[in-house]
């Protein structure tokens, strides 16, 4: 992995200034203050020593090896600085110096440059233009930032050094510990991937966190964080995110799926927490270092005050955290210990008066309940509070019980001395309740998520050369669409359900196929050039008879011709009319970072109108397809009500597997719609109303 960044036994600064305010005698400086204890080279061919320490005029003239170096020469000389260290065979390298492709052209091919010689030489390069790296178990500060964190157990990535700096004081003034730290600058080579890989392996590291602007390999990044996250959370904040950049594109699922929503279904695929704000990210992360998991669902809040105690229940609501029901002999229990005027159900209050004891009492007596899995202690300064007794009294109790507990201490200066003693004793702590409830919900996610199964799609049985026929024949022919009558036959190669029909070149086959059919029927254009059919009533519904069905040929046909003179119309493709159910609709975009994005959603009007649809990345899952039907408003019309009978879900379900593999088997589809897909009652089947799938390189 990147032991020599982490854990190196020598290190070299290469472009130490004797000027104290330049970056590289502070990266020396910090070096030394850091109390890194192997050998320290500062490189320097205008110097002979800094601060007492020998300079050398380049690392080549270094006797005995070299595990990292740090570049701070100005962006025209790392290039060569670069390749002294291949030639002194130094397998790390950080590049602190900006002025790459962040400034454009130049930049950009000086940074090819410095990527190429590294390697050349078959070295890792983390930059340029980063702000380092810190290793606190190593006492290595590599970087240009002042604060050297205390050893912890969370790392810390940024893809900004300025929001890290920022953050590296944040945390050393919230007492919160970090293991590593390390600012990616424009990821040349190195990425959030091979660090994700290598803290999964590092045992100082119990949590990932990261701040990321952008991610260059989704679909690697994926299944780095899906490895990680089955021993150690992942908890991130994305920024950057708009949907003003999406490529343009003609189907409702890709105007629909904007890079939020792939960001989106990437983490909940990844298994990856969230966070919306930095606050967010540290408020899970040192939880998550710090408590045991909760064991299972059950929150009981423990309270001097009312209101604090229903602003929580409220935020339980709204967070999906259910509140344990206590047992009777609980709360028997806790009645011969509490005042009579307390609350002995959940939220349970022992009165603003209460001391330490109490609040340790009715600790004692909750922790014992087998329906319990996590406390929440909300504090207010009341006259008889004592904060750092009863701080004490929760560390004890959540240290001997193991059970998940964390601390609500309202105020400030008189609630200090027990914010204190909480956080000595890995109790975390939260100002507001509904940071604590927010943070109970997010260990509750990855707990689900550190045991879920069924995360990969099932195994379809398909007639994958119909589907190769068809692509490589529209390619042949320059377009990129499948025709209406071969998407239906991609459809049925991957057991799809499509209404019976076909293409008709001329009346007398119109006339032929309609028997063979049998009616209602639905008559559409057929013509690779008017591919929006509606739109010049090019489609014809509900034919009956015979009479109908040649008028409708006839006034279908002229309506193409006088839309476009020049048009190639094949034709008309007929098919049976379907028994009305309920419209629903099936996506899928290809996303240029994490590859498929299916959607799933209302269909019909509906996608129009309400949006109502949810993506997830493929291969999806029945377990994960099943979720999405959940998910939308929409769910009840799903499930029946008001006398409804239920729709036939585990056909959805059947439909989106088996879309989600075939997107996945063939890279060339870009863009799928199903639109409607309807679906009947329970037992009553599915099927792909209309269907079109965009085809690229």
């Amino acid at each position: 992995m990147l032991d020599e960044f982490f854990s190196p036994r020598s290190v070299a600064v290469i472009g130490v200034s004797r000027d104290e305010d330049k970056v590289g005698h502070i990266v020396f400086d910090n070096l030394r203050a850091g109390g890194f204890a192997g050998d320290l080279y500062p490189v320097n061919p205008g110097a002979d020593e800094i601060h007492g320490v020998t300079c050398y005029p380049s690392v080549t003239a270094i006797d005995g090896d070299i595990d990292l170096a740090v570049i701070v020469v100005p962006p025209r000389f790392t290039e060569g600085a670069m390749r002294e260290c291949g030639e002194k065979q130094i397998p790390a390298v950080i590049v602190i110096t900006a002025g790459f492709k962040e400034t454009g052209p130049a930049g950009a091919a000086m940074e090819r440059a410095l990527v190429d010689t590294a390697r050349e030489f078959g070295i890792r390069l983390l930059g340029p233009n980063c702000l380092g790296l810190i290793s606190a178990h190593s006492s290595l500060n590599a970087s240009f930032a002042v604060t050297m964190p205390t050893p912890g157990s969370i790392s810390f990535m940024s893809q900004s050094g300025a929001l890290g700096t920022a953050v590296l004081d944040w945390t050393a003034g919230e007492g919160i510990g970090l293991a590593d730290f390390v600012s990616l600058g424009n990821k040349a080579d190195i990425s959030e991937v091979d660090l994700v890989r290598t803290w999964a392996q590092d045992p100082n590291t119990k949590v990932v966190t990261a701040y990321l602007e952008a991610i260059n390999d989704g679909q690697a990044f994926v299944e780095a964080v899906t490895d990680l996250v089955r021993h150690k959370p992942f908890v991130a904040l994305k920024s950057g995110v708009s949907d003003a950049g999406a490529r343009a594109v003609s189907s409702h699922t890709g105007s629909l799926a904007g890079s939020e929503r792939a960001y989106d279904a990437a983490f909940l695929k990844a298994g990856a927490i969230r966070a919306t704000t930095i606050e967010e990210l540290f408020d899970i992360s040192v939880a998550l270092s710090r408590q045991p998991l909760p064991k299972g669902p059950g929150l009981v809040i423990l309270t001097n005050a009312g209101g604090p105690a229903i602003l929580a229940t409220d935020a339980c609501d709204r967070a999906g955290v259910p509140l344990a029901t206590l047992e009777a002999e609980t709360v028997s229990r806790l009645q011969a210990v509490l005042p009579d005027a307390a609350a002995f159900y959940n939220p349970v209050d022992v009165l603003g008066d209460a001391p330490a004891q109490r609040y340790e009492d009715a600790l004692s007596v909750l922790a014992q309940d087998p329906n319990v899995r996590s406390i929440l202690v909300i504090l207010t300064p009341q006259a008889t509070t004592e904060p750092a007794k009863t701080a004490e009294a929760i560390a004890r109790v959540s240290r001997e019980s193991g059970i998940t507990t964390l601390a609500c201490f309202m105020g400030d200066q008189a609630v200090a001395p027990g914010v204190t003693v909480l956080r000595d004793n890995g109790v975390p702590q939260y100002p507001f309740p509904e940071r604590a409830i927010a943070t109970i919900a997010a260990m509750e996610q990855y707990r689900q998520t550190r045991d879920r199964t069924d995360t990969v799609g099932s195994a379809i049985e398909a007639d994958k050369v119909t589907v190769r026929s068809a692509i490589d024949h529209a390619r042949a022919a320059g377009r990129t669409f499948i025709t209406e009558q071969s998407a239906s036959n991609i459809a049925k190669a991957y057991g799809i359900p499509v209404p019976k029909g076909g293409l008709a070149r001329d009346l007398a086959e119109t006339k032929h196929m309609a028997t063979e059919i049998g009616y209602p029927l639905v008559m559409k254009i057929a013509s690779p050039d008017i591919l929006h059919k509606s739109d010049i009533g090019g489609i014809r519904v509900g034919i009956q008879d015979e009479a109908e069905l040649v008028s409708a040929y006839e006034d279908i046909i002229a309506r193409g011709r006088a839309y476009m003179a020049d048009a190639r119309i094949w034709g008309v493709t007929l098919q049976e009319q379907i028994p009305e159910g309920r419209e629903l609709i099936i996506g899928v975009n290809r996303d240029p970072q994490f590859g498929p994005l299916l959607m799933f959603g209302l269909g019909g009007i509906y996608v129009e109108v309400l949006k109502d649809v949810t993506f997830r990345l493929c291969p999806v899952s029945e377990k994960e397809a099943r979720s999405m039907i959940s998910e939308i408003r929409g769910f009840g019309l799903l499930r029946g009500v008001r006398g409804q009978r239920p729709a036939d879900l585990d056909g959805v379900i059947d439909v989106i597997t088996r879309i989600s593999a075939l997107v996945t088997d063939f890279d060339e589809i870009t863009e799928l719609d199903i639109n409607p897909l309807i679906v009947h009652d329970k037992g009553g089947g599915t099927v792909a109303a209309d269907i079109r799938i965009g085809i690229g390189g």
